[in-house]
């Protein structure tokens, strides 16, 4: 089954709120948080799509938009995989645990949940997984403030890329191989 078959395929069975892409050869099917766990269900147990395999779970802080939780599902009969894509909003992030679908999941969503501040509503053991006890904050998200930026302040620049006080900007470093562009292309030609 191509990535478009199985993205119009799950729309079929999931309802016309579920959007799908084929990027680059590979399928994202976007679902609203209200239908994630029907989606990932649909998605394993239809014998068309046959995406039993849980590959792997895992979040992205989308700013203002909220926070993206992506799961990859695969499937062994049929060789084909997908992508299910839904998103919380910022200010209370909370999606339905995978957990009672794909037990695999539920460490993915601890990590989630620690790294991000994502609830993942109906998860068995829902608590912190790798930071140290008392840690405080989830250090995904992009406005999460790095303790050595805070400590010790970033060598030669504010942030990586900016300059400070006009100071003239480092020469160019070609890689290896690559000749300057007034030797070839459209430069050296003069056109």
């Amino acid at each position: 089954m191509s990535p478009g078959e199985l993205g119009a395929r799950l729309v079929e069975l999931l309802g016309e709120d579920v959007t799908y892409a084929e990027t680059f050869g590979e399928l994202t099917v976007d679902v609203p948080v209200s239908r994630w766990l029907d989606a990932v269900r649909v998605a394993r147990d239809d014998p068309e799509l046959d995406l039993s395999y849980f590959d792997w779970l895992c979040g992205v802080d989308a700013l203002d938009d909220g926070f993206e939780i992506v799961v990859h599902l695969w499937s062994v009969a049929r060789r084909h995989r997908a992508l299910l894509r839904t998103r919380v909003p910022r200010a209370e992030p909370a999606v339905p645990s995978l957990a009672p679908v794909f037990p695999g999941a539920g460490w993915h969503e601890r990590e989630t949940y620690e790294m991000f501040g994502v609830v993942f509503v109906g998860h068995p053991d829902l608590k912190p997984l790798l930071l140290p006890d008392g840690f405080d904050g989830h250090p995904l998200r992009k406005d999460f403030v790095l303790a050595s930026r805070v400590a010790k302040e970033w060598p030669g620049a504010r942030e990586p890329g900016e300059s400070r006080g006009g100071a003239p900007p480092r020469r160019r470093m070609r890689p290896p191989g690559v000749p300057d562009p007034g030797e070839w292309g459209p430069e050296a030609s003069g056109a």
